[in-house]
């Protein structure tokens, strides 16, 4: 325990205090430790758990110290959480350990002294809306649960939020991707309900399955899966197409794209601003054998000097990443409502980009993952207002049920889009939005 726990408490420190994320960290911190698989699966339980519940746990911590959160010194408020994740989630004793341990036991032995039922009551006791009620006992901030209850109520279906948010608290099932051509699940795999690249295995470390397969089997949410197919798919694939990437990184999509692109014959450039994550695009498309070129550049620039040369651009942009708490939870703490209005001006400026580089005929997909209006039917009214007639929207929904092996729950959207939107709750992928439009 006292290792697992130490490869959490580091874990959460780097997160908080480098802005690093959980899944890119973890894995590093549990081989350096040389944790057993059980101890493994308690570090990775302890982390998640931990960075998932946070708002609930500093109100605990709040109540039972006596004093905001905020005030409490940083290293001493990470081993709080830690330690109220385990005597309310876990019911495993808790010890502070680091620095001020006489104050950190002592607030321990207070939260230990309730149940976690008389814990959210106090909590609750404690809200001054419903909306904050909500975001307390789901450990959601409010403007995060009014956008989701926005995106919810444009299908018509406001009365998931409550599936919705259980659903962010729970953590995914490893989902692979066999990218198509190139590898095939196990036997022993079971396949997804919807990608038709997708599988499960009951077991076993995905590393060792992805290393395997030289890279041509993946680890990969199965709604990205259906958002590069989207593209892939939207209409046959004429031999000679030009494809672009414009915001690659880390390279799942590229991946997906690349092996598409070498079974009909099309060729595929890629773009990713960010030389850290250019080199996972690199690393991500070295198991497909076709020739990439991967640039670094800003995607507006690009776009810019490549006008109406492309028949298929994936527009995977920057975005708030409220999709993918379920995997991210750490996301929901980081981000805020002001945030919203800089990415989708930078959201805007790349759709408009991709749809002047593409040819007559030629297909933008632009996807989030993140369901917030703003990022998604937001910014595609934008740049139908701004092309006029020069772009039509494609019905998303339709080609997205065409490429699903089993059809998908994908109500209209109130607003006569025929964009798709999957959801956590409803189709256990992340709630990744899909929009399809068309260069006339």
């Amino acid at each position: 325990m006292t290792g697992a726990r130490e490869v959490a408490y580091e874990t959460l420190r780097a997160v908080h205090e480098s802005d690093a994320y959980a899944n890119l960290l973890l894995p590093a911190a549990i081989e350096r430790a040389g944790l057993s698989a059980g101890d493994a699966a308690l570090a990775t339980e302890l982390t998640y758990g931990t960075l998932r519940r946070r708002g609930t746990y500093d109100a605990i911590i709040g109540i039972a110290a006596d004093r905001a959160p905020s005030s409490i010194d940083p290293e001493i408020l990470d081993a709080l959480r830690l330690g109220v994740h385990q005597l309310v989630a876990t019911r495993v004793a808790s010890h502070g350990g680091r620095g001020a341990a006489g104050f950190t036991n002592a607030v321990l032995r207070r939260v230990s002294r309730d149940t976690p039922g008389e814990w959210a009551d106090r909590v609750a006791e404690t809200a001054r809306s419903d909306d904050e009620a909500i975001a307390l006992s789901s450990s959601h901030p409010v403007w995060v649960i009014r956008a989701f209850r926005r995106a919810l109520t444009a299908e018509g279906r406001a009365d998931e939020l409550g599936a919705l948010l259980t659903a962010d608290n729970t953590a995914p099932r490893v989902t692979f991707a066999a990218l198509p051509g190139l590898a095939e699940p196990g036997a022993d795999a079971r396949r997804t309900p919807f990608s038709p690249l997708g599988f499960r295995l009951a077991g076993g470390a995905p590393e060792a399955v992805v290393s395997a397969s030289d890279g041509r089997i993946r680890v990969q949410d199965e709604g990205s899966q259906l958002a590069a197919l989207a593209l892939t798919r939207a209409r046959a694939v004429e031999t000679g197409e030009r494809w672009l990437d414009l915001c690659a990184g880390p390279g799942g999509k590229t991946a997906v794209l690349a092996a598409e692109a070498l079974a009909h014959g099309a060729r595929l450039d890629a773009n990713e601003i960010s030389p850290a994550r250019a080199g996972l695009v690199r690393r991500s498309i070295a198991g497909v054998p076709l020739e990439v070129k991967v640039t670094e550049r800003d995607g507006r620039d690009l776009t810019a000097e490549r006008r109406g040369i492309y028949d298929r651009i994936l527009v995977d942009a920057p975005c708030t990443g409220l999709g993918a708490l379920r995997r991210r939870p750490e996301a929901r703490w980081r981000k805020a409502p002001g945030d919203v209005a800089e990415l989708t001006a930078l959201q805007g400026e790349l759709l408009g980009g991709a749809i002047e580089a593409l040819a007559p005929g030629g297909i933008v997909a632009y996807v989030t993952c993140s369901p917030h209006l703003a990022e998604t039917t937001g910014v595609v009214a934008e740049a139908r207002r701004r092309f006029g007639d020069a772009v039509e929207e494609l019905d998303a929904r339709a080609v997205v049920r065409e490429v699903a092996l089993s059809s998908p729950d994908l109500p209209a959207q109130t607003d006569g889009s025929g964009r798709a939107q999957l959801w956590p709750h409803r189709h256990n992928t992340d709630a990744m939005s899909i929009t399809l439009l068309r260069r006339t």
